[in-house]
């Protein structure tokens, strides 16, 4: 199927072939019948796509205030790779889609297949769209017209909370596609409007649905038309719909409002405000999220539990329902808006005229009826033969890898290829990721469907890197396939599914296991193993994990996806130290900052031989420290690691330090050991009982943890 994507590095948009979504539980597959470009805000994703990388780094300054972290912490040479894959990879483009359902997902009520739709589905013929973010289309409501439905909805939220009552004076600021949407939704709610432009067409539309209108090019003054609109008293409310980086419109909006006045961004603009403007007013100020309440919120739109309509009585969905209703009545009316019709194959068309200087408003994207041979777009999507980024040696093991997020395309996948890895296939939810990383390491085929991908004869061995609560499916049945496997780590989020794979791997012992721990095959890592195998006696190991807070909404709190930080991240330093005793664990124990900040916690770790690790994982400490420091004390002397890339020996015989250039954790020596061990038939690089006994402890940390 056709999708439309940008490249964030260059801002060039394309039509590319890629594998239909794959049915996905609490989601409606669809397929698009009209899909309508939003002017505004495509066009600064354009814009940002073609800025150079100062103008790129000016227009993101919190951006670069990661980077310069991630320099302090991991070196100049690891962070401009990071920032260069993360401007590599596709953007889909596209929120506004109509059309009609063609798979309904386990979970989802409400919904049949034949029913049209409009969502937040991008430019694609095909989209999986969460039912939550999907309204039914009334019969009567065009095509054309339910492609407005998710911009009315940004407008309409806008509008709520502005909370206009009869008769009420409100000025729309910036009168693009949103805000004459919004015009047309005030006129509704009984208030005088008032719409500033410097567009001479955008006043004539706005004129036309019944506000009265400034001409910002002329120099008339806003807030003398404000005074005069609204009697001498000022504006109840402004809503700035604009796209600017000028202060300006905020400055004018608080110069035309009346005492007490309200003020609601839904636009884009400079935020230096004066506090001189506000407080004599008493004015309030609002920014509008998105189509309403449920958005960015992974409860409601992923999982699909809608908010109790007593409490929250317009949330996203029910936005949508209103704006199909206004369509249905002809008390919205967005034809006139539509300037121009695309076909999707000359999609890119559509975003020159966005990008250049034509006149535009409205731009709709056609995509026709299907036709036989198009019914059932095909789940895989045959890429263009090229050689691998490196040349494998005759008999290299033949690799696909399931899922084509970040790590995978950072780390993951180069390190398999500099291995000696053949690629294969690559599969992805939404098709586009793995076209990408499909087409940039050689892969031949890109896919959704992970059935025919696990069950492939073309390949050696499945690679998983999917979210955490999938791996311990994907091992099971790719080990039942006959596959040789290397999950990214965690193996498994419960101790049930940890049993099922050592069941499965019992059950094939000829295939291997790899879990994705790096960290053990580091260079330093390695020294230190030799080092250590001198010294005889117990050890002290304290391993300072500066980790960093994320939000507690984030997949990986999610026990349920991702299994808490513990399971998802903490194991890499259970089995590092692990590795460096040489000896099971016999006992740990587990402390919890019981404050705002629950993943803040000191584990320590008994081991058989009588070693004693200690765990420091830390969501509440500075940048500047050092992301990862390891330190060992035994016999007299100390060894200390910082973030791989410099170790130091105090008081160890010949030995004073070891520096790296750049950090090395260990990802192609790990990759390496997992190819060497299934072309030589040998044992798995990481012992099974390792693998296994470090997993279940993960487990009962992060238990511990949450009790």
């Amino acid at each position: 199927m056709k999708q439309l994507l940008q490249n964030l590095k260059s801002g060039e948009t394309s039509v590319v072939d890629v594998p239909c979504p794959a049915p996905r539980s609490g989601h409606l597959l669809i397929r698009t019948i009209r899909s309508l470009v939003s002017a505004g805000t495509e066009r600064m994703l354009v814009d940002f796509g073609k800025a150079g990388w100062i103008e790129k780094a000016r227009q993101q300054p919190d951006k670069v205030r990661m980077v310069i972290d991630k320099i302090r912490s991991d070196g100049l040479a690891p962070t401009l790779d990071a920032v260069r894959n993360k401007l590599d990879q596709p953007l889909p483009l596209g929120y506004c889609n109509i059309g009609v359902v063609v798979g309904v997902g386990p979970g989802v009520a409400g919904f049949e297949v034949g029913d049209r739709v409009a969502s937040n589905g991008r430019h694609a013929e095909m989209v999986s769209v969460p039912a939550n973010l999907c309204a039914k289309v009334p019969d009567d409501v065009r095509d054309d017209d339910a492609a407005f439905t998710v911009l009315g909805a940004i407008a309409l939220q806008g509008i709520r909370l502005v909370q206009p009552t009869l008769g009420e004076t409100v000025v729309v600021t910036g009168l693009g596609l949103i805000g004459l949407v919004a015009v047309q939704l005030l006129r509704a709610h009984g208030c005088r409007v008032l719409g500033l432009d410097f567009d001479p067409s955008r006043l004539d539309q706005a004129r036309a649905f019944g506000a009265e209108v400034v001409d910002l090019r002329t120099g008339a003054d806003p807030v003398v038309a404000a005074q005069t609109c609204s009697r001498g008293r000022g504006a109840d409310a402004v809503l700035i719909t604009a796209s600017t980086k000028s202060n300006e419109p905020m400055h004018q909006a608080a110069q035309m409002c009346r005492k007490r006045g309200r003020i609601v961004l839904v636009g884009v603009t400079g935020l230096e405000l004066s506090r001189a403007d506000f407080y004599e007013k008493e004015l309030t100020f609002q920014v509008s999220c998105s189509y309403g309440p449920g958005r960015y919120d992974p409860t409601y739109e992923d999982k699909g539990v809608d908010y109790p309509i007593g409490f929250v009585r317009w949330t996203e969905q029910r936005n949508f329902e209103a704006v199909l209703d206004l369509l249905a009545e002809g008390r919205l009316d967005v034809a006139p808006l539509i300037t121009h019709r695309f076909d999707i194959a000359a999609a890119h068309q559509a975003y020159a005229v966005v990008g250049g200087s034509e006149p535009s408003l409205g731009i709709v994207l056609q995509y026709g009826e299907p036709d036989a041979a198009r019914a059932s777009y095909s789940r895989t999507v045959e890429l263009p033969t090229r050689s691998p980024a490196a040349t494998p040696s005759a008999g290299a093991p033949r690799i696909s890898v399931v899922g084509a997020g970040n790590y995978a395309g950072a780390m993951l996948i180069p390190a398999l290829i500099r291995a000696g890895a053949i690629p294969v296939q690559i599969a992805s939810a939404s098709g586009a990721n793995g076209v990408h990383l499909g087409r940039k390491f050689g892969f031949t085929r890109a896919t959704t469907d992970t059935t025919a991908l696990l069950t492939d004869p073309g390949c050696d061995a499945v690679v998983v890197a999917t979210r955490h609560d999938s791996h311990a499916d994907y091992v099971v049945r790719a080990l039942a396939a006959g596959k040789h496997v290397y999950v990214e780590k965690p193996l498994a989020l419960t101790r049930e599914d940890v049993d099922r794979i050592a069941g499965a791997s019992a059950a094939a012992p000829d295939r291997v296991v790899m879990v994705g721990f790096n960290r053990r095959f580091a260079p330093h890592i390695e020294r230190v193993r030799q080092l250590l195998a001198g010294v005889s006696g117990p050890k002290v190991f304290v391993m300072t994990v500066n980790a960093g807070a994320i939000p507690s909404q984030h997949w990986t709190q999610d026990p349920q996806a991702g299994g808490g930080r513990l399971v998802g991240e903490g194991c890499h330093f259970v089995d590092l130290l692990r590795y460096l005793a040489d000896a099971p664990i016999q006992s740990f124990g587990v402390t919890r900052m019981k404050a705002a900040l629950p993943d803040t916690v000191n584990v320590s770790l008994q081991f058989d031989d009588g070693s004693l690790g200690t765990l420091h994982y830390l969501a509440n400490g500075s940048k500047d420290f050092p992301k990862e420091r390891l330190e060992i004390f035994a016999a007299g002397r100390v060894l200390q690691l910082d973030n791989f890339r410099r170790l130091v020996g105090f008081g160890w015989p010949g030995f004073r330090s070891m520096n790296l250039w750049r950090q090395d954790k260990g990802q192609v020596a790990c990759a390496t050991a997992f190819l060497r061990a299934i072309r030589s038939g040998g044992a798995w690089p990481i012992e099974p009982a390792q693998l296994f006994e470090v997993a279940r402890v993960s487990i009962g940390i992060e238990e511990a943890a949450r009790r």
